[in-house]
């Protein structure tokens, strides 16, 4: 019945893309958390009234952010191609997606675990400098743990723009199903193929956005 309604679809090679975008989206998370939550800490720390407070390496790391922030995903793919065939020695298949989906994102988060840090109550930061602690255990024990679940509610935020920048970069050659829907559904005008793809491609996001609810959820103690 599946091959009557969708004859274009060759299911072998769909499941394959399916699990490139889920490879894709998962490393690049992981990339995008660590370097995302250093973006904001530094952001938060070298800003007015805190621990690193330092006008000019916040205005360097906001601008950086910025930058990378505005600059429209495919065109920063391009834009880091000798990058990315120095650091994978490709440009095609997933991994050469990695650096772009990670310096894509990265900025973003960064920006998101800052608002988050900005949120944590000013007294228990207080509390903690009175009795001594160091700046690591201002950081590790106040800051990042007071914050935790809006920093798994910005990953969540995160991980579905990523989904959707694979399929950018699939169109690319970055392989995943935004690589099978072009090449396999638009170019050959099969309206199946396209269908499938997005279904599945929409089915991620809502496993992604369910997981990071029922996290945050659950660390959220209000």
């Amino acid at each position: 019945m599946l091959n009557t309604l969708f004859p274009n679809v060759k299911w072998f090679d769909l499941v394959i893309a399916t699990g490139e975008t889920f490879y894709m989206t998962l490393i690049a998370l992981v990339g995008t958390l660590i370097l995302g939550i250093a973006l904001g800490l530094l952001l938060y720390l070298t800003s007015k009234g805190n621990v690193w407070q330092n006008k000019g390496l916040n205005f360097i790391v906001a601008t950086v952010v910025n930058v990378f922030r505005a600059i429209p995903f495919v065109i920063l793919i391009l834009l880091l191609f000798p990058f990315t065939d120095f650091l994978i020695g490709t440009l095609r298949g997933p991994n050469a997606a990695l650096p772009a989906l990670i310096i894509g994102s990265a900025p973003f988060y960064g920006r998101l675990v800052e608002i988050a840090l900005r949120e944590v109550d000013k007294g228990v930061i207080e509390a903690a400098k009175a009795m001594g602690a160091k700046t690591s255990t201002i950081i590790f024990k106040v800051l990042l743990k007071e914050s935790t679940p809006a920093l798994v509610s910005g990953l969540t935020v995160t991980a579905i723009a990523l989904i959707g920048y694979t399929a950018v970069a699939g169109i690319i050659g970055a392989g995943g199903l935004g690589d099978y829907a072009y090449y396999y559904g638009f170019q050959r005008q099969a309206s199946d193929v396209l269908f499938m793809c997005t279904v599945l491609i929409v089915i991620i996001v809502f496993v992604f956005q369910i997981i990071g609810d029922t996290i945050t959820n659950k660390l959220d103690k209000r």
